[in-house]
């Protein structure tokens, strides 16, 4: 134990170990308490069908995290995790046509789109050039400061990125693969694909496959939450599992508390703390659809009909652009669609390790109505057996989560949903609440520290990083960022 605390960080996602870190790398000494037994939020990983099959709980690909400025300077591979690139980062796949797939590079993937091709190296090709300033700009406190680097090329994805999805791809592209491959990659945002911004999403997870691509963590996402708390730990820190804040007086006496929670999770343990104004504001912070997720493990791999679908990491299901529109615009409504969007992952691609000798793992979700207990099973397999016919017979067993069981596992999945909070344009300007620094509270020395706060959902740990950088600023008066600790040197054994 490390005595009293300079810091607690009330959750262990991606966010609370990245604040937590920084922290740490301040010389202050940090205690990261859980709720649940395992750590991780988003990032866990659990053996939830048979002995051997490693699936993940929530987040399964990693393009953010390939390309986040936390993760680049916490440096994951010197830290022992790897992720693995599949052959090709994902795929869309069409009825009757071949996929359209999206593979590493710009020109590749365009060579596959037909006469769309030309339209397709013109939109991603200056964005892809420019990736690491326009990442390193949204993933950073944007919205609230102009760009420093790539100012151009930042304008040019703001604005281009402006209108929805629906709106980009028919202005950019004539035919369906195109305009699947984008906004099968915009509905990662679960906003209906008509809203503003959507597009914003689309380019910037298409860039990122051209860019540091679409990886999977070996061995399963909880790989880097584990080597988050362990670098932790070597600092000094520590993690603190099993148990729930339910009152922010626990911390009476801690300078700095970051919560790496919802924000009404934070009025909650606030109490009469919190002045009115700050209460409405939060009362009236939007959530979006939940998720209903199936994991499966296989015999074999997932019988796809187009081969090139048997080597994408991600797979998008859902047909046409319009098909698309209908499928995301039902649970914003209210409505559970018959034809759903279905995001799968297909982590064995690229890592084997995850199931028994000739077995595979299967992940998938899809959107429905915020809080709905809907079972999505058979909508779900219908769509894979649309462009995998036999794929039930390969199923070995499964395990469902409704959205309801989503929020039991996480709090932060309020109602099943695993965004934090609605990231539309409104909430994106204004994310949680609509003031200069949305990490700050009104309690003097507690700051929020999730994905309810800019940049917003995705494992890249910056909310958490940025609002550990205000708490230094605020409370103890470190007005440079330290950097973060590098990994002890391994001793390897000499040659011989």
């Amino acid at each position: 134990m490390i005595g009293t605390p300079d810091a607690v960080v009330v959750g262990s996602g991606p966010n609370g170990l990245a604040a937590a870190l920084r922290l740490s790398a301040a010389g202050l000494r940090v205690r990261v308490v859980e709720r649940n037994e395992q750590i991780g939020g988003g990032l866990r990983s659990q053996a939830l069908t048979r002995p051997g099959f490693v699936h993940d709980v929530c987040a399964a690909a990693h393009p953010m995290a390939a390309a986040s400025p936390f993760f680049r300077e916490f440096d994951l591979a010197a830290r022992g995790v790897r992720l693995l690139q599949p052959e090709i980062p994902y795929a869309h796949p069409l009825d009757g046509r071949p996929a359209a797939v999206a593979r590493s590079s710009v020109e590749a993937t365009a060579a596959g789109l037909g006469a769309d091709g030309a339209a397709y190296r013109r939109l991603l090709g200056p964005l892809v050039e420019d990736a690491q300033d326009i990442v390193d700009h949204f993933l950073g406190s944007a919205f609230r400061r102009l760009p420093t680097h790539g100012v151009a090329a930042v304008t040019r994805f703001g604005l281009l990125g402006l209108p929805s999805i629906r709106t980009l791809t028919r202005r950019w592209f004539d035919d369906d693969p195109a305009r699947a491959l984008l906004a099968g990659a915009a509905a990662h945002g679960m906003l209906p694909l008509t809203r503003a911004v959507t597009g914003g999403l689309g380019l910037l997870l298409g860039v990122l496959a051209h860019h540091v691509g679409w990886p999977v963590a070996e061995g399963g996402s909880q790989s880097i939450a584990d080597a988050m708390a362990r670098a932790l730990e070597e600092q000094g820190g520590e993690v603190v599992t099993g148990h729930e804040v339910t009152d922010l007086r626990e911390f009476a006496g801690v300078p700095a508390v970051l919560l790496d929670t919802t924000p009404q999770a934070f009025v909650h343990m606030a109490g009469d703390r919190v002045h009115e104004g700050y209460r409405r504001w939060v009362s009236r912070y939007r959530v979006g659809p939940g998720v209903f997720k199936v994991d499966w493990a296989l015999s074999e791999p997932v019988p796809w009909t187009d081969p090139e679908v048997r080597r994408a990491g991600t797979v998008h299901l859902g047909g046409s652009l319009e098909e698309l529109v209908a499928a995301e615009s039902a649970p914003a409504d209210g409505r559970v669609p018959e034809r759903p969007f279905v995001l799968a992952v297909q982590p064995t691609v690229a890592d084997p390790s995850r199931a028994p000798a000739g077995g595979h793992v299967l992940w998938g979700y899809v959107h429905v109505p915020h809080g709905s207990d809907v079972d999505m099973t058979d909508r779900i397999e219908a769509q894979i057996e649309r462009f995998a016919p036999g794929f039930r017979d390969v199923v070995l067993e499964r395990h469902t989560l409704t959205a309801p069981q989503m929020a039991a596992g996480n709090p932060n999945d309020v109602g099943g949903e695993i965004s934090n909070g609605e990231p539309s344009l409104r909430q994106m300007l204004a994310r949680p609440v609509p003031r200069w620094n949305p990490y700050r509270t009104p309690v003097p020395g507690v700051f929020l520290a999730s994905a309810a706060t800019p940049p917003g959902p995705a494992v890249h740990g910056m909310a958490g990083d940025n609002a550990a950088r205000v708490a230094l600023r605020e409370v103890f008066g470190v007005r440079e960022r330290p950097p973060l600790v590098p990994p002890a040197p391994v001793d390897r054994p000499a040659a011989g």
